[in-house]
């Protein structure tokens, strides 16, 4: 008996799906979402983003409300951030961790309440792939007086990444962005001429959507950029104001390519529960000044050093292009995998991302790499490859 073919999994789809048909985007899945892979090119609109403006869909992201007077001990508790500390407007990069120390998932936390009262507002923002982990591990740890909120399907999330970023959005939208610093957030007007167009706090973000939507300078390129938060509804509308402006219309490939350069990380290759914070070099994003789920590993980690350090490796050799799974030998022996690999638009060779034993891991340290079955020498550098420019 010849067994069933499995359904086919559904993809969700973000409030610009059919912004994406309409322009002409390669759709694949992702996450278990349907998202553009890429518009016109990837090289486009990669050095769209490094010299101009560009725009990405990332609806896909979770989108997460914790308030109360316990949702900052809630959310330091489950991850490597003192969030009591977080001033109003404030945004930190953190991670989610298991008992064990691994990382169930990277994620940035904003503080969006302005500190007049003992309730707590905050926005998390984890990947597609553990959106729903997270939420519900909150859930089961949060005290009764903690609201949990998930607002995709009521929100989109676009991010305008580029030099440019600001003039565009400022131009667009009648907006005053000097006054927002990096790795802030503030609520902005959505419709020209209803004030506050340098910015506030102290809405939550029931109170802020229906005219006014969440700006954070913040992104995932190394670029000035900008991420937005709005209702679904508007969408569209913003999106096609944003590309008529002069915004290129970017997808998952070179937001790859850009968070690679950088050396920025990805859930499911740099960290799948198997590495932890410190392992990946983000020391400076663990605070040790609180408790929280798997400090006990970290200390030690702290205190002897871990074991592997995640490190980037430069690929000099002409068309030689290294991959998620290429392996890495020192002398004869196989110590580790590309965890994140390709050619560098902005560089114009090989760069990735691999774990190394930790006396292994210095800058200098030549390494081979085996490239559909050949041989090519590769050298440890220092993160990023390229330089980023200046956050002012």
């Amino acid at each position: 008996m010849i067994a069933a073919a499995p359904a086919p999994v559904r993809l969700q789809r973000t409030p610009l799906a059919a912004f994406h048909l309409r322009h002409g985007a390669h759709l694949v899945p992702f996450a278990g979402w349907e998202m553009p892979l890429y518009y016109t090119s990837i090289l486009t609109e990669h050095r769209a983003v490094r010299e101009g403006v560009g725009l990405f869909d990332v609806s896909h992201m979770g989108v997460l409300s914790v308030s109360g007077d316990h949702a900052a001990e809630l959310l330091a508790r489950r991850t490597t951030a003192n969030v009591p500390r977080l001033t109003p407007g404030q945004v930190r990069y953190t991670f989610f961790l298991e008992g064990t120390g691994g990382i169930v998932d990277d994620l940035l936390v904003s503080r969006l309440d302005d500190g007049t009262s003992l309730a707590r507002e905050y926005l998390a923002v984890p990947n597609a792939g553990r959106a729903d982990e997270v939420e519900e591990i909150l859930r089961q740890h949060r005290l009764p007086d903690t609201t949990l909120i998930r607002w995709n399907g009521k929100t989109a999330l676009l991010a305008v990444q580029g030099p440019r970023s600001r003039e565009l959005l400022e131009r667009t939208f009648g907006w005053d962005l000097s006054g927002l610093g990096f790795y802030r957030t503030a609520w902005f007007p959505s419709t020209a001429g209803d004030g506050d167009v340098k910015g506030r706090l102290g809405r939550s973000v029931a109170e802020g959507l229906p005219h006014s939507h969440l700006v954070s300078r913040t992104g995932y390129t190394g670029e000035r950029g900008y991420e937005i938060v709005l209702r679904a509804e508007e969408a569209d509308a913003i999106a096609e104001r944003l590309k008529a402006g002069g915004a290129v219309l970017c997808g998952l490939a070179a937001r790859d390519t850009l968070r690679l350069e950088q050396g920025y990380l990805l859930s499911g290759q740099e960290f799948h529960r198997d590495h932890t914070p410190l392992e990946a070099g983000q020391d400076r994003f663990v605070e040790f000044d609180h408790e929280f789920v798997g400090r006990t590993l970290l200390e030690k980690q702290r205190d002897e050093g871990p074991a592997v350090r995640l490190v980037g490796l430069e690929v000099r050799t002409p068309g030689a292009i290294p991959r998620h799974g290429t392996p890495v030998r020192i002398g004869e022996t196989v110590v580790s995998a590309v965890t994140s690999g390709g050619l560098s638009p902005t560089l114009n060779y090989g760069i990735a991302l691999a774990y190394l034993p930790r006396d292994q891991a210095t800058p200098g340290t030549e390494v081979t790499l085996s490239i559909r079955g050949t041989d090519v020498p590769a050298r440890v550098v220092s993160l990023p490859f390229r330089t980023a420019p200046k956050a002012g």
